[in-house]
């Protein structure tokens, strides 16, 4: 929504009191809001702290949810759960590196439990993988986003991520099968135009 001046000046003729009470208002239904607010102004925590938390939080709740493997469903509705803890996170901090990070994270921790997905049937684990697969996708994508310095930190990630999918048939199978080259999983070796040619796969029915 866009704001004309008038509203726009209309709303600056406001005394503090008054504006203080519309911003406390509108803190009250946007709890989103709040938390960025709050981080941003008062919280002696940095952004490298938070992302230390999340860390945490997702390797403890990944593990936690891992009893549940067996039960793909529920299992798969534990990680987008976690995966909406790391939205918010990255919405309250603007945390960019820690978007590529704490999502190859998440997987990464994920495919620890190999073995276990690894005795059940494909068409249990298919969309859990196809999850895997578009996570990683994303992840690609936003790594090209980033600074080159941060790089060296996000292939250890990816590197992690590559030889545990190597050791899950399947999974494997499946990221070429979507078109997906596994020596994409090198932050250098990610192509230059690797949007267009997701979109051109998505085009084609795949990744879905």
């Amino acid at each position: 929504m866009e704001y004309s001046k008038d509203f726009k000046a209309a709303i600056s003729n406001f005394s503090p009191a008054e504006k203080d009470r519309l911003i406390f208002r509108l803190l009250k239904k946007d709890k989103l809001l709040s938390k960025k607010l709050y981080f941003e102004l008062i919280d002696p925590e940095t952004t490298d702290n938070k992302r230390d938390t999340m860390e945490d939080i997702v390797e403890e709740k990944v593990i936690l949810a891992s009893k549940y493997i067996s039960n793909q469903k529920y299992f798969l509705s534990i990680v987008r759960k976690i995966s909406a803890e790391i939205t918010e996170h990255v919405k309250i901090t603007t945390d960019k590196f820690g978007e590529v990070s704490l999502n190859l994270l998440l997987i990464n921790t994920i495919l620890n439990y190999n073995d276990d997905l690894g005795r059940l049937r494909f068409d249990n684990v298919y969309k859990l993988y196809l999850y895997i697969i578009n996570k990683t996708v994303k992840a690609l994508l936003l790594t090209k986003k980033l600074d080159v310095d941060y790089w060296m930190e996000i292939d250890e990630y990816l590197d992690e991520l590559k030889g545990k999918i190597l050791q899950n048939h399947y999974l494997s199978k499946l990221f070429i099968n979507n078109g997906i080259d596994l020596n994409w999983l090198t932050s250098d070796k990610i192509p230059e135009n690797f949007d267009q040619m997701i979109k051109e796969i998505k085009s084609q029915g795949f990744l879905r």
